[in-house]
């Protein structure tokens, strides 16, 4: 029996988008699909979840949930990847809470950055493990990551593990629609093209009917910048540096060094930062579990409708051989953007089917594109190689390069600031020499 196996699968509204979406796709009738995670009663309520999906939409679907992960994977042909590793508590709030003491304030923290950096070091080290039990009993299975940090993970999976890895994410799909919504223009018939880094990718093109839509978004733009919404920090970046990006302001506010500011803390409200903001939403998930969970997992006629997701469709194109185009993070071989090094990981538009995967060429992003891109990357490949190599200076100079924190803070408050992160992780972390 063909198998698709989620690992992380307590994330219950995540897999009930991925594996609900792959119930409406003939080609995987009969799939078992497997699940796993280490929270026992989360797995429960996600198995109870798709077990009423599946009798509603597909019958011919086998829900299983495993105990152990490496039964899980024992023969899966795509195995998808969701882990949070050390949670909301205790390994979020150390994330934030040591940073703020060194007066350090982030938004996110899951893609760079401090939080970024650790949510790397103590998710890596599972992520390779999860490679070996591959490695031994599904060999040849796609591994679609929605992991974050996407870059690090996905690079490291594909430069130190044999396991074929695609790493996914929804902000690609998204971008112009929720651009041209908020400035009030139709995207009937728009062309787009999207390239860089995950979270920080770049639409290079827009048009329609072959007539370049970025002068009138450009004037949108700046009458908008006159009133107060929540996306001043993405029109401010377009406004400089010429490019729309395709992930939130709240998240780009701390991958650059100009926002977020202790010596101008006016620029705060000026550009409507929501500091702490990830915080919040755990704890407000934690809140509405609770009634959600009579309505998605203790409700018989739970519905769903396939999602935008990516995954189920590139699953379909590898089953039917039908192409389907996305934005997928890969590594960088060949140069596929060639002003950005070839060992990161960029997000670029890539082609599924029976094949497998193919990833296309870019050529050179606008040199100042790439040269914010690279400011990330440098810290991305850092974080990689202190896992890979145990080297606790990696872990250093990751922070010293991460452009907001270098910003801030000098070279000794940093080393001190990891030195204590490190410490309060304690056992979620490798033990860096």
């Amino acid at each position: 029996m063909n198998k698709i196996t989620f690992i992380g699968a307590g994330s219950t509204i995540f897999a009930k988008n991925i594996l609900g979406d792959c119930m409406f796709v003939p080609a995987l009738n009969d799939f078992e699909f497997a699940l796993f995670d280490i929270d026992e009663k989360r797995l429960a309520e996600s198995e109870q979840m798709l077990t009423h999906l599946s009798k509603k939409y597909n019958k011919t679907i086998h829900i299983k949930a495993y105990k152990d992960r490496r039964p899980a994977l024992e023969g899966a042909k795509y195995v998808v990847n969701a882990i949070q590793v050390g949670g909301y508590e205790p390994s979020t709030v150390i994330d934030f809470e040591v940073p703020k003491k060194y007066g350090l304030q982030q938004t996110i923290g899951d893609t760079i950055g401090i939080g970024g950096l650790f949510r790397t070091l103590r998710t890596l080290p599972v992520m390779l493990d999860i490679a070996r039990d591959m490695e031994e009993v599904c060999p040849e299975a796609w591994l679609l990551n929605y992991t974050n940090p996407m870059a690090p993970l996905t690079a490291a999976m594909l430069l130190h593990t044999n396991i074929k890895t695609i790493g996914l994410c929804h902000s690609v799909q998204v971008c112009t629609d929720e651009l041209f919504d908020r400035l009030g223009m139709d995207t009937e018939n728009v062309e787009e093209y999207i390239a860089g880094i995950n979270h920080m990718a770049w639409l290079l093109k827009v048009k329609r009917n072959g007539e370049d839509l970025y002068p009138e978004i450009k004037r949108r733009a700046r009458e908008k910048q006159k009133e107060s919404h929540d996306d001043i920090v993405r029109f401010e970046l377009m406004e400089r540096f010429g490019y729309y990006v395709t992930e939130s302001s709240e998240h780009n506010a701390e991958y650059h060094p100009y926002f977020i500011k202790s010596k101008y803390p006016e620029l705060i409200d000026r550009y409507q930062i929501p500091l702490d903001e990830y915080p919040r939403r755990c704890v407000k998930q934690i809140e509405d579990w609770e009634t959600m969970r009579e309505e998605v997992v203790n409700n018989t006629d739970v519905t769903h409708e396939r999602s935008r997701e990516y995954g189920s469709r590139i699953i379909e194109a590898m089953e039917t051989n039908i192409p389907f185009k996305f934005g997928g993070n890969v590594v960088n071989t060949g140069g596929l953007i060639s002003n950005l090094p070839e060992n990161a990981c960029v997000e670029v538009p890539c082609v599924a089917d029976r094949s497998g995967i193919a990833p296309t060429y870019v050529g050179a992003l606008p040199e100042q594109l790439a040269a914010l891109n690279r400011t990330n990357i440098n810290t991305q490949l850092l974080a990689v190689k202190a896992v890979v190599e145990n080297s606790r200076d990696s872990v250093y100079q990751a922070a010293l390069l991460d452009p907001h924190t270098a910003a801030e803070l000098s070279i000794d408050d940093i080393t001190a600031m990891c030195d204590e992160l490190i410490e309060k992780h304690g056992d979620w972390l490798p033990d860096f020499k």
